[in-house]
């Protein structure tokens, strides 16, 4: 239906030939579907789409989900604003799946590039299933049974522990509790199952002596981090980037500072992981 090229091995596609800043027909948005299943991160090249067309497309998979901890664009606070500046540079800087803080993390994400360095500020993603198929076999079925902790103070005690910072994020730390999800977590649309932790907002597996748990999760992150589970995506402007969160991680690559990053971001409602 569209032009769609492979980015890496594991996942990744670019697909070509479709304008998301118009009205998208059902059989459009069922082939989105099914390709974001099967290659779990899109990626689109000169998409000039407005904030109203953003949030359209999210909700062709779901009720957007807000995020608590950053500013928004105007009119739109269901788009968060993700900058990069001289004065204040990134604090995301370890692989992560959004919002496992969460009771229901995302179905997925869809962020737009607005500013980009003059060069760097590439973004990776990894593919949590093959990841898991490559582990031993009995590691897997050890790790079916096991559950792990998230916490939303794990993955923003950097900003909490500026000045001001526990006072400016007072409600979102009262509004997420730690919770815990299924250290291997199955897709509700492929059935593929994969490893569900993360170095940003995993705190502990549950049931385990706290030495066990650092160095399960320890392994797992050095695992999980290979290079051969990877696809790296350098930006351009008006460039989005649709993933789907239940089956990746992702890490900004913060190679560009001094210059200024700024990208939006649409987190799309998701399910309970099982």
């Amino acid at each position: 239906m569209f032009d769609v090229e492979r980015v890496g091995e594991r996942l990744g596609a670019e697909v070509r030939g479709i304008d998301l800043g118009r009205d998208l027909d059902a059989d459009t948005v069922s082939w989105l579907r099914q390709a974001l299943a099967h290659h779990q991160v899109l990626f689109f090249r000169a998409q000039d789409i407005s904030p109203a067309r953003h949030r359209a497309l999210a909700l062709h998979f779901g009720p957007p989900l807000p995020h608590p901890a950053y500013p928004t664009v105007d009119g739109f606070p269901e788009i968060s604003i993700l900058e990069s500046t001289r004065e204040n540079p990134s604090k995301i800087e370890l692989w992560h799946t959004d919002m496992t803080f969460r009771p229901r993390p995302p179905l997925g994400s869809i962020l737009r590039a607005r500013v980009l360095p003059p060069s760097g500020g590439d973004t990776l993603w990894m593919s949590l299933g093959a990841a898991f198929e490559a582990l031993p076999a009995g590691l897997r079925e050890r790790l079916l049974g096991m559950r792990a902790e998230h916490s939303f103070e794990q993955g923003f005690r950097e900003s909490l522990a500026e000045r001001g910072g526990r006072e400016r994020l007072a409600q979102a730390l009262r509004d997420n509790p730690p919770v815990d999800h299924p250290v291997v977590r199955t897709h509700p649309v492929s059935g593929r199952r994969g490893l569900f932790v993360n170095r940003l907002f995993t705190t502990r597996i549950l049931g385990l002596e706290p030495a066990e748990s650092d160095d399960l999760l320890a392994m797992l992150y050095e695992h999980m981090e290979q290079p051969r589970f990877q696809c790296r995506f350098q930006w351009s402007v008006n460039a989005i980037a649709l993933w789907d969160n239940r089956q990746t991680q992702h890490v900004p690559v913060n190679d560009y500072w001094p210059h200024t990053r700024r990208m939006e971001r649409i987190t799309i409602e998701g399910d309970r992981p099982v």
